[in-house]
């Protein structure tokens, strides 16, 4: 049965027009809120004599919505900086004017149409649903306060105030150009698993400023952190060092000190190390600078993930992107493991060369243009990393109390650490929360 009012329908169908003929921008619709937007539009449109559909359709968009924590208007702008196509991805390669005409006129379509689905509010639909349900009160109208989640809101206030989005076509390819698109605009940290790349919506948010030590090692790896960032050839970096000592915590630090200029941490395992020259070329030429982070790196003789990182750290016939740069972190300062029966002994049927290939496995973590040690922490280091941590903390005891109760974590638990010293710090910041809360309910109840 179609809606009975007809003014609504011939809205509904010509926005149903609208969404199927995106020729670029078809994944703006394609998330959970998009889909459930379409369903709304054709549940309104066809729906049921009870009208059970609609309800059940508009409770589906409702609860997307909900889920997301933004508005429809919000949402399809997020999307709309956010997609991946053919445009987003030339934009970031070549200037406007290189751009194909007809690539040029697809997208100044697209964006008239995404216009007029943005111009149909949530209250709007509320109201058709009320409408073809022939309830008392119209569905509750999902909103709240706008707010873009990892978009240049500038960009998208300016296209919000614009009367033709399709005017904005040469400001986007500037965004693109800029901020890049996909995945990579959308997270700052991301993973490779199963051969794609998966965003990181709660990356760890260690600060550069809560390390202490390693002052060389760590400025070092801003100096060439800041190489990459400037566009200039950074080096590959191995830390290798004791456990513990803030290797991984510095790397990923970078993140939270850098993401503003563009910087994105991938973490690849080891597991995944085979694919490594597939996924520097996934990143070729896109607008952001990739740290890839490999965690606790060590191989085993005849390894593929050995071969795999030989090709990327040593290159081969296609060219080192310079946007991309491998930070590898391993408590061996050998990456691949040797044992005394690989070494050459004058018997038959043994390698010639035996020796070269010895070297070769010893050598591997000379590929890396810069190798930064981290000493184990002696006990002056670590007490510096705890009153540090302390003050950050604003733990309130006595400096030789915080010492002594310092030191005796250690010797009880890993040794002296930055990793132990956070660890001892978490424990003590929490104990002294429960023991004030308890001291303040007893005076309570006295």
């Amino acid at each position: 049965m179609q809606i009975a009012n007809t003014s609504s329908y011939t809205k509904v169908q010509y926005l149903q027009r609208q969404a199927a003929s995106l020729l670029l921008y078809q994944s703006v619709l394609q998330g959970e809120v998009g889909m459930a937007f379409l369903e709304l539009l054709q549940a309104i449109r066809y729906t049921d004599s009870d009208a059970r559909g609609c309800l059940e359709a508009y409770g589906r968009y409702f609860h997307a919505l909900a889920a997301k924590n933004q508005n429809w208007e919000d949402y399809l702008i997020t999307q709309l900086l956010f997609s991946k196509n053919p445009f987003t991805k030339l934009a970031q390669l070549r200037e406007f004017k290189d751009l194909p005409p007809a690539l040029v006129a697809a997208v100044q379509h697209d964006l008239q149409i995404l216009q007029s689905l943005y111009e149909c509010s949530s209250a709007s639909l509320s109201e058709w649903t009320q409408g073809v349900a022939h309830t008392p009160i119209s569905p509750v109208v999902w909103y709240k306060e706008q707010e873009f989640v990892g978009v240049d809101p500038k960009f998208a206030t300016y296209l919000q105030e614009l009367d033709n989005w399709g005017d904005a076509v040469e400001e986007l390819a500037a965004y693109y150009r800029q901020c890049g698109s996909g995945l990579f605009a959308e997270y700052r940290a991301l993973r490779w698993q199963a051969g794609q790349f998966i965003g990181i919506r709660y990356s760890d948010q260690v600060k550069l400023s809560a390390l202490v030590g390693y002052e060389s090692q760590k400025d070092a790896l801003l100096k060439n952190t800041e190489f990459l960032l400037s566009g200039e050839m950074a080096l590959h970096v191995l830390l290798y060092g004791s456990r513990g000592s803030g290797k991984s915590s510095l790397v990923k630090s970078l993140l939270n000190e850098y993401s503003n200029r563009n910087l994105r941490l991938l973490e690849v395992t080891k597991s995944d190390l085979k694919d490594l020259p597939e996924i520097v070329e996934h990143l070729r030429g896109v607008s952001q600078k990739f740290i890839i982070f490999v965690d606790d790196l060590s191989f085993e003789e005849d390894d593929d993930a050995f071969k795999a990182l030989k090709v990327v750290l040593e290159g081969n016939l296609t060219a080192r992107p310079q946007n991309v740069v491998v930070y590898a972190t391993s408590n061996r300062r050998h990456l691949i493991r040797e044992f005394f029966v690989d070494r050459p002994t004058p018997k038959d049927n043994e390698e010639i060369h035996a020796w070269d290939t010895m070297q070769e496995k010893l050598s591997f973590s000379d590929r890396f243009g810069l190798t930064l040690t981290f000493e184990p922490a002696d006990q002056k280091t670590y007490l510096k990393i705890v009153q540090h941590l302390a003050a950050q903390a604003e733990i309130n005891i006595t400096q030789q109390d915080l010492e002594f109760q310092a030191l005796q974590w250690a010797t009880r638990h890993n040794g002296r650490s930055g990793r132990t010293a956070r660890q001892f710090i978490d424990f003590l910041k929490a104990d002294l929360r429960l023991f004030n809360s308890e001291h303040n309910t007893s005076k309570t109840s006295d």
